[in-house]
């Protein structure tokens, strides 16, 4: 099953930390551990999304 991978780190407001690192655990899962080229591609646009969807230090204030 292929999905489409987006080059574009969806906004915050899009969707939460914990549910993008749901998916973080999920592709680690599929990989067995260890991710090809094109699973590291996804990983990296995961973390990127994930970390502009982590709430900030000065957010919490």
């Amino acid at each position: 099953m292929l999905h489409s991978m987006s080059t574009t780190v969806e906004t915050a407001s899009e969707r939460s930390a914990a549910e993008v690192n749901e998916e973080i655990r999920a592709l680690w899962r599929r990989s067995g551990g260890i991710l090809t080229t094109e699973q590291r591609a996804e990983y990296q646009r995961l973390v990127m999304e994930w970390a502009a969807a982590t709430p900030q230090p000065s957010d919490a204030a």
